[in-house]
């Protein structure tokens, strides 16, 4: 099988990036996509992100009834911070009957050479990226990319958490179900910023 891997903090899920998802599960060769929940970012700061068990629960309600896109929790078990070629490496050892490949916006590529490995990263995966405005795409020599016209929402999971936190409603912005489990388990309404920081 051909394998999508959407890898992201999920902080939390929303609308948008089910769009991607969907768009490339039912646009593009690829017979699955999987929504790699990282635990931990090695580019960004861990302050103020969810627990991951609480973040990949809300990626399972989001993807109810889904059958072509699902969570994947992989990383929790690997080393952190979370590299991409060690999870790939991972995945393809544990499941060499799929063919792995990465999904992501022109804006993270655009730092790809600062990866960990990225030259095999370029070299042994194919990339599929969805353009982002303002972000163009400059393909290395001998890497398999993909150039993706996907729907983009203008949503960042900030946005959510910052709404969340001044008592705002986020209907729209996240499944339904997504936020009752939210307003259920009142993730994100206390601050987790760090107050010194």
């Amino acid at each position: 099988m051909k394998i999508g891997l959407y890898f992201g903090s999920f902080n939390p899920i929303h609308t948008g990036h089910l769009i991607i998802a969907s768009h490339m599960a039912n646009t593009s060769e690829l017979n699955e996509v999987w929504l790699v929940v990282s635990p931990q970012n090695p580019f960004k700061r861990s302050a103020g992100l969810l627990n991951e068990h609480h973040r990949i629960h809300l990626v399972n309600t989001a993807l109810e009834g889904e059958h072509k896109i699902k969570a994947s929790s992989v990383e929790f078990k690997l080393p952190k911070p979370s590299y991409t070629i060690d999870t790939l490496t991972y995945l393809s050892e544990k499941y060499p009957q799929h063919q792995f490949s990465i999904i992501m916006g022109s804006d993270g590529f655009q730092n790809i050479e600062k990866w960990k490995n990225a030259a095999l990263l370029l070299k042994s995966y194919k990339i599929y990226i969805y353009k982002r405005p303002g972000f163009d795409v400059q393909v290395p020599d001998g890497a398999a990319v993909e150039i993706v016209d996907a729907p983009l929402l203008e949503i960042s999971s900030t946005r959510i958490r910052e709404l969340i936190k001044k008592g705002k409603s986020i209907r729209y912005l996240v499944t339904d179900a997504v936020k009752e489990e939210i307003e259920k388990n009142n993730y994100y309404g206390n601050s987790l910023e760090n107050p010194a920081e």
